[in-house]
């Protein structure tokens, strides 16, 4: 049954560049409560009863908007989502309140296995149908409209029965859920495959964005990687500005998971983004 969207919790993150937040910097930032818009953590990280890592939590969200991003429900899983998983997700959201939840279009598990990966979907309708029911399950059980983030791939099931963009536009619609529209995914899945950036931007619905995320990619043999291990490069700035040029200022985290530098690079990153922002026009083009 789809989810009641007649008073879903709101979708509350600032306009502004936030920063994600990882396990070398928790110590500084606890500390000294840097000026930041707002920060990420992964969910998966706060799936206990007690202890610092939850408090270090409740402090935060005396003094940040918080947003959960998950990287383990496998919406696109054909097991179904986990109970406890989504158990552990919901005693966490009515603990911290945050601003946003999120998860990825993807999957990660089957037979009881569990890959460390975000794994692609095949763009048919049979997943669509399976997405679209597990967001329900999801939406439904915390109470809230989730938002859902594009991956980036390096492999296609083919034949696709619809493109990717189509796909999650799709999801959007049926559940009204929101996209976290990840820009470095759509460009190194459009380097990947060989795709036009810009057909990705112009399927989705304006309005039915409600968060960016900006990271760093590798080129490995040939492909770019989504390592979130770099600064974001110039072409994918290039295409925030455009994702912005479309929807209007967004909610833009910079996220960095792998050779964590110093906080302050974050910062600097983060501001970056918050020039584009700040130059980007009040309101979107129509859809």
């Amino acid at each position: 049954m789809p989810f009641d969207m007649t008073a879903p919790a709101p979708i509350s993150l600032p306009v502004r560049a936030g920063v994600g937040l990882r396990t070398p910097h928790l110590k500084q930032v606890r500390e000294q409560l840097p000026q930041v818009s707002w920060f990420e953590v992964h969910s998966e990280n706060y799936f206990v009863s007690g202890g610092p890592a939850l408090a270090l939590l409740d402090k935060l969200r005396q003094h940040y908007p918080l947003s959960l991003h998950g990287v383990g429900m496998s919406l696109g899983g054909a097991d179904g989502l986990d109970s406890n998983h989504l158990r552990q997700l919901k005693a966490l959201n009515n603990r911290i309140q945050p601003a946003a939840i999120s998860e990825h279009l993807c999957w990660s598990n089957i037979g009881g296995r569990w890959l460390n990966d975000l794994l692609p979907l095949p763009y048919s309708g049979e997943a669509l149908n399976l997405v679209c029911a597990h967001i329900d399950q999801m939406q439904t059980a915390l109470g809230r409209t989730i938002l859902v983030e594009n991956v980036s791939s390096y492999l296609r099931f083919l034949p696709d029965e619809m493109p990717e963009w189509v796909f999650a536009a799709e999801v959007a619609r049926r559940t009204g859920c929101s996209l976290l529209l990840d820009v470095n995914n759509i460009h190194v899945s459009a380097c990947n495959h060989g795709f036009d950036a810009a057909d990705f931007l112009a399927s989705i619905a304006v309005g039915s964005v409600a968060e960016i995320h900006l990271a760093g990619y590798e080129e490995v043999d040939g492909l770019l990687v989504d390592t979130h291990s770099r600064p974001v490069y110039p072409a994918v700035w290039d295409l925030y500005r455009a994702t912005l040029d479309r929807f209007g200022p967004l909610p833009t985290l910079i996220e960095w998971d792998q050779d964590i530098p110093e906080f302050g690079v974050l910062l600097t990153e983060a501001a970056t983004a918050q020039g584009y922002l700040d130059q980007a026009a009040p309101h979107a083009l129509a859809a």
